[in-house]
């Protein structure tokens, strides 16, 4: 098997080095008389699906980034461990993405250089390996985090468009080799095997964007507002958690409602805290270790104000953002305690900013007692009570005749028998498609969608209509004037058809530049037997 022109015998010999984990050089090749078997080929194919699988896994990877803080609150209530997980998985992935992406690459090259495709069983182990982490990687996603399932189906919708002109050229540079491999073999039916098979997915390719739709192909023009944006438990990527510092910083960043947690302690003070137990947020396990364990509402207000609710910020640093404080802001961030309601209620009204809660723990025995207080300390407050708004379900009825001027928000779906319309509802963003958006929005529901975090998934909801979202990321998407990417349906068109107009054209050239090259190593092989045969005459002469 001769290198075609254009490839260096040290080149072939490297990337045989490097494939085989053997040094074979062409020359050598040639007289051992290596070929690529059947086996040789599966195991490229196999090859090639561990690197889309990998690939598509890295796509996931990067859309759960949203909701990772989750994630990594939620391993920590399991076992008292924080670590910043995204971190772990994106190097986990960035490794097998780039293994397998090299020996597909090297594959590739030595299709065009005529080289043998001889993979080494430590690449063939590796590769199994790999397929099975990815596997097991999709597989807990499913089970533990199924919801990211719809928040994939949702990237799509930012990420449709871009992806397809993607797969379009990865296909059409993927021409290069096959048609190498289809001008080598001598195998017919293999080869028309193979044609009918890229041909089939390049029409699908071509056609794919009759399927894709996405909120933000629209006019200009046809734009809604930016949604608003409500602060998840304060501002928590610049100040820690559910703490005054968090509510200045959340209205610093234009934020227009405050959402944040409230428990009632053990003498009947409400007071801002997300979970259960005191462990994450503060130095309880320094202060009263023998309590650590028990639940936020069994401590009594003096208690809770003997405790730290920043340094924690500081030392574990929940967001990367952390890093890049300003000594003042550290330095406040040591100084937070835990915030009553009603010092949080005192802020926002002098800050001119909503506030709207959860009531926690539902289940508890006492929760009549702890709405009692809320509502208690609500009214004496003295702040408007439309800048309240009240989210548990639990004794709403008697909170609406107790302080009809609080605004209900409710976390479902409206029901077809409604006896009593909805103005606010509060739901993951995963709940809700862009046609509900848009169907809530003209009947004057308000929608608010939890947590929004990343720029193109908050491009989607505004280009939906969306009336406001809860973010960790008031800081950035503060300044966002405009959406990622919006086109017009007349523009996409354009994109669509020159980009696989631009294909075809550049999958016909590779095809016949590479049939040109083939006749042409045929014309100088059939020389090359000719002179060898007179030279082979002459001698026996």
């Amino acid at each position: 098997m001769a290198d075609p022109a254009g490839c260096c015998r040290p080149c072939a010999t490297c990337l045989l080095c490097l494939y085989s984990c053997q040094w074979i050089t062409a020359k050598k090749e040639k007289r051992k008389g290596l070929r690529t078997t059947k086996c040789d080929c599966s195991w490229f194919l196999f090859l090639f699906f561990v690197f889309l699988f990998t690939l598509v896994w890295l796509y996931f990877a990067i859309i759960i980034l949203n909701d990772f803080h989750n994630f990594n609150e939620f391993i920590f209530k399991q076992r008292k461990l924080w670590l910043d997980w995204s971190l772990v998985l994106l190097i986990a992935t960035a490794m097998l993405i780039t293994y397998s992406a090299v020996l597909l690459v090297l594959a590739l090259c030595l299709q065009l250089c005529g080289q043998p495709l001889k993979l080494h069983w430590l690449h063939k182990t590796l590769l199994i390996l790999t397929a099975l982490v990815v596997a097991a990687a999709f597989t807990g996603l499913g089970i533990k985090w199924a919801e990211e399932w719809k928040s994939a189906h949702i990237s799509l919708q930012a990420t449709g468009p871009f992806l397809h002109i993607g797969i379009v050229w990865g296909m059409t540079l993927l021409a290069w080799p096959l048609a190498s491999f289809i001008y080598r073999t001598r195998n017919r039916g293999l080869k028309v095997f193979l044609l009918l098979v890229y041909c089939v997915v390049m029409i699908g390719l071509y056609l794919a964007p009759l399927a894709i739709t996405s909120p933000c192909i629209m006019e200009e023009n046809q734009l809604p507002p930016k949604p608003a944006l409500v602060g998840h438990r304060g501002a928590p990527m610049l100040a820690p958690e559910n703490t005054l510092m968090s509510l200045h910083k959340a209205v610093d960043c234009d934020v227009q409602v405050f959402e944040t947690d409230v428990m009632v302690s053990a003498d009947g003070v409400p007071f801002l805290m997300h979970d259960e137990e005191l462990t994450r947020t503060t130095n309880v396990q320094a202060v009263f270790p023998e309590r650590a364990a028990l639940n936020s509402t069994a401590f009594n207000w003096t208690d809770l104000q003997q405790l730290d609710a920043g340094s924690w910020f500081l030392e574990r640093r929940p967001f990367p953002t952390v890093l890049s404080l300003s000594d003042g802001d550290r330095y406040q961030a040591t100084k937070q305690r835990i915030p009553s309601l009603e010092q949080v209620l005192e802020a926002a009204k002098q800050s001119n900013i909503s506030i709207m809660f959860d009531l926690r723990p539902e289940n508890h025995s006492d929760y009549q007692s702890f709405v009692n207080a809320t509502l208690e300390v609500i009214l004496q407050s003295g702040i408007p009570l439309q800048q309240v708004l009240w989210l548990p379900d639990g004794f709403r009825e008697q909170v609406k005749q107790q302080v009809p001027g609080v605004q209900q928000v409710y976390g479902r779906k409206r029901l077809q028998n409604e006896t009593e319309p909805l103005l606010r509802v509060n739901l993951p963003y995963q709940d809700m498609s862009s046609e509900e958006i848009r169907q809530y929005r003209q009947d004057n529901i308000s929608v608010n969608l939890y947590v929004v975090n990343q720029p193109w998934l908050f491009s989607v909801l505004w280009c939906s209509g969306v009336s406001s979202v809860t973010t960790n990321a008031c800081q950035v998407l503060k300044e966002m004037k405009h959406p990622i990417w919006l086109l017009p349906s007349s523009t996409y068109l354009m994109i669509w058809i020159v980009a696989d107009c631009a294909s075809f054209l550049a999958i016909l050239w590779a095809f016949l530049l590479l049939k040109k090259c083939s006749r042409r190593r045929q014309t100088v092989e059939s020389e090359t037997d000719v002179l060898l045969t007179k030279i082979n005459s002459l001698m026996q002469e």
